[in-house]
């Protein structure tokens, strides 16, 4: 188990964490999400051993992680961090990279762990290429197969896809996950990308200048969102008042929906002007005025600039916010 105690940290003068407390079980995939500054880095490198708090503490379970003030080198054995910055050498091959810190004494189960990683983040077929001559989201997935190769117990990741081509990256998270999940290895991914958080995290915790503000199971904060700040790192969100839906409805109080929760209905009695469709692969997104607010709809077709559409939201969802 992974607990955090109270743990604040500045650079120079500068608040980044305030008192962060949490605790993460064995096993357990977790998302860290936040805006961009929040301290999501900096708390990686915390757990990792890579800063000295200013107060608070950190166990791994009855172990205490310290920093570079207590350490001659940084960083816990049983835990590996995945930086943005890859720490690759680029003069050596992609291989040799994965397998720089696997003995050699037994060289076919070397050999064989490599083979099985490069398996892993599909890179058979550059085995023997020279990191200098490969692309940055080649680099990444090289930079994943190292830290994974003595197996850590916890895994830190941060923004692991982030240089990763669309059409690689969903093979390659799943690919990830489920090899973390057969193994039982802990993982917490710092990520602005809402598929590594909904698909693949059983938790999620959500930071705020510094602070965190929830942790709880994924789906629930996605389907009930305390706040407009945390529904938005999901995506586009809606804040309306909840009078528009409601007859009864609290005039000062608003509710979330995102776009796909907002249908389009020319017999709904809410009206609202078409602004923009934008296309997004199998829907577009409308771009609307609403009571002189700007919303955003899904919807299958495009439709026609300044054209008037009625809006309609289920009562289930309402009740579910209000």
């Amino acid at each position: 188990m992974l607990t955090v105690q109270n743990v604040s940290f500045a650079y120079d003068t500068v608040p980044v964490l305030k008192d962060i407390s949490f605790t993460i079980e064995k096993g357990q995939h977790i998302a860290l999400i936040g805006a961009s500054g929040c301290g999501k880095s900096t708390l990686l490198k915390i757990i990792y051993g890579l800063l000295d708090v200013d107060q608070g503490t950190l166990f791994w379970d009855d172990q205490k992680i310290l920093g570079p003030a207590y350490n001659l080198v940084p960083g816990q054995e049983n835990m590996k961090y995945l930086s943005q910055g890859f720490e690759l050498q680029s003069y050596r091959t992609v291989a040799e990279n994965i397998g720089q810190f696997l003995s050699n004494f037994e060289p076919e189960l070397k050999a064989g762990r490599v083979n099985e990683l490069l398996e892993i983040v599909e890179m058979i077929p550059f085995a023997d290429t020279k990191v200098e001559n490969l692309s940055g989201g080649q680099k990444q997935r090289v930079a994943l197969a190292k830290v994974l190769a003595k197996r850590p117990e916890l895994l830190l990741l941060d923004e692991p896809f982030g240089n990763i081509d669309n059409f690689r990256r969903s093979s390659l998270r799943r690919n990830l996950f489920a090899y973390l999940k057969r193994n039982k290895i802990t993982s917490i991914t710092a990520t602005h990308d809402k598929t590594d958080i909904l698909s693949f995290a059983e938790e999620t915790i959500v930071i705020h200048k510094g602070e965190i503000i929830i942790k709880g199971n994924t789906h629930t904060i996605y389907k009930n969102p305390e706040n407009y700040y945390i529904a938005s790192l999901f995506g586009e969100v809606n804040e309306l008042p909840i009078s528009n839906f409601l007859s009864d409805g609290d005039s000062d109080k608003t509710v979330l929906l995102y776009p796909h929760e907002l249908q389009i209905d020319a017999h709904a009695n809410l009206k609202a002007t078409v602004k923009k469709s934008y296309f997004n692969g199998n829907h577009f997104l409308i771009e609307a005025v609403f009571n002189n607010r700007v919303i955003f709809i899904e919807h299958p077709n495009a439709l026609q600039d300044s054209e008037e559409i009625g809006i309609h939201v289920s009562k289930e969802i309402i009740a579910s916010r209000s």
